[in-house]
């Protein structure tokens, strides 16, 4: 069994949890408010954001025995320039001000998701920042290109406000392939090791992200009833 295998099947558990989340079934079933929509792009702006310093401080962290990976994270660095701005974009179409998200603060489980990245890349071991990769992508090509088409039909908006979730859907089944390729080359049991328990632990954090954009949902549809 090759390690990327070995990878997905380590981490069953975790990615079907995340995909089993209330937020994220709505979202593919176009279940979802205007305003549920809005508050899912304003918490993936401040985590995208990151994307690129992220990739970048990997890169720079990790040792010379992994100079190949170095490599490879300057395509990923090639393909994700500027979506933060796609988001934003999204949001405005949606009839929204982007400006407020730009300016703002992530909800506490968007900081911590990217906090523990960067601490992952500094304290621990840059590979780990592959888990972070591995969820974000596995979790587009799972459901972001279905979410899109559904939100799309059942909110009645341009598909201009969906750019992110469109593009994310099919561009990251080829990241998918290129993820897959380069974790079967790590041969250092070390790095397989801490690249399970990383992923296993973004999971929970991203999941973190929709389980409080859900309790908002709720609270927000609780006002409503009782006005």
């Amino acid at each position: 069994m090759k390690f990327y295998d070995e990878l997905l099947a380590a981490t069953q558990r975790e990615r079907a949890g995340l995909l089993g989340l209330a937020f994220i079934r709505d979202g593919a079933a176009g279940k979802l408010k205007p305003a549920d929509y809005i508050a899912f792009l304003s918490q993936a702006y401040h985590h995208v954001k990151h994307t690129l310093p992220l990739l970048m401080a990997c890169g720079a962290r990790l040792p010379a025995r992994l100079e190949w990976l170095r490599t490879a994270m300057s395509e990923y660095i090639r393909e994700e320039t500027g979506h933060q701005e796609w988001i934003l974009n999204d949001i405005r179409a949606c009839g929204a001000d982007p400006e407020p998200v730009r300016n703002g603060t992530p909800g506490l489980p968007a900081e911590l998701l990217v906090a523990y990245a960067y601490d992952v890349i500094a304290r621990i071991n840059p590979v780990g920042f592959l888990g972070m990769v591995l969820v974000l992508e596995g979790t587009s090509t799972a459901v972001a290109s279905e979410a899109a088409r559904a939100l799309q039909h059942s909110l009645g908006l341009p598909s201009t406000a969906f750019t992110y979730l469109s593009s994310h859907g099919e561009l990251d089944i080829s990241h998918t392939r290129l993820f897959a390729s380069l974790v079967n080359r790590l041969d250092d049991a070390g790095d397989r090791a801490i690249l399970i328990h990383c992923a296993k632990a973004f999971y929970r954090l991203y999941g973190d992200v929709f389980r409080e954009l859900d309790a908002h949902r709720l609270a927000t549809h609780s006002r409503e009833i009782a006005a």
